[in-house]
């Protein structure tokens, strides 16, 4: 696998309260290429992203002060931070933690041990998604000027989580299927969504989410 360098070089943040897997993952990714900032929770961590944000979280979920699920909620309700895409590494591996984790907004769940080739694998495939769906937003529509939507519009945590999922191209029953609600439910979301922000139809909220950074 080829390293990362120059000015692809990309910044992870790295949360784990175990020091030995900080150090092992740490190298293993700086050898790769990346650039690696660390924290030993998750409040640590949200101190970090008050001043400088990563292109991708690695994090694991049972750390003292603040856990990793609290931890994604912060991240996925602050628009600033939401667009990051967010990989657990937890020794938690039944199928009722991926999914809460996942539901949560994880993009990637691995479960310890793991494989360092394919936790860079999987670093690697986030942030390509992330960059794909930055570069789709030229092709959304024949404007290519941003999209206005009036400054003042907030969305709910729900609302947020929803036009994520939109911005990734999933439909309204995938949608549903994911957050464990009726499709009706999503529909609704989406609509007040359209209506807050005084856009026509799903594809301009979809690229207001991405050039906002929110997905």
């Amino acid at each position: 696998m080829k390293a990362v360098g120059g000015k692809d070089r990309k910044r992870l943040l790295l949360i784990d309260d175990d020091p030995n897997l900080i150090l092992l993952v740490r190298d293993y990714l700086e050898f790769r290429g990346y650039e690696v900032q660390t924290a030993d929770n998750g409040k640590e961590a949200l101190h970090l992203l008050s001043q400088h944000l990563p292109d991708m979280i690695i994090c694991d979920i049972m750390m003292p002060e603040m856990d990793g699920y609290a931890l994604i909620e912060n991240v996925r309700q602050d628009q600033r931070t939401s667009w990051i895409p967010v990989l657990f590494l937890s020794a938690r591996g039944q199928s009722q933690d991926r999914i809460k984790g996942l539901n949560l907004g994880a993009d990637v769940y691995m479960v310890k041990p793991f494989e360092p080739e394919e936790l860079v694998a999987q670093v690697e495939s986030s942030l390509k998604q992330t960059n794909r769906l930055l570069l789709h937003t030229d092709g959304m529509g024949d404007d290519s000027s941003p999209i206005q939507v009036p400054a003042t519009v907030e969305l709910t945590p729900t609302e947020l989580k929803v036009v994520q999922l939109v911005a990734r191209g999933l439909a309204n029953r995938e949608i549903a299927q994911q957050m464990n609600v009726s499709q009706r439910t999503i529909e609704s979301h989406v609509s007040n969504m359209l209506g807050k922000t005084g856009l026509s139809n799903r594809t301009e909220l979809a690229r207001w989410a991405i050039e906002t950074r929110m997905a």
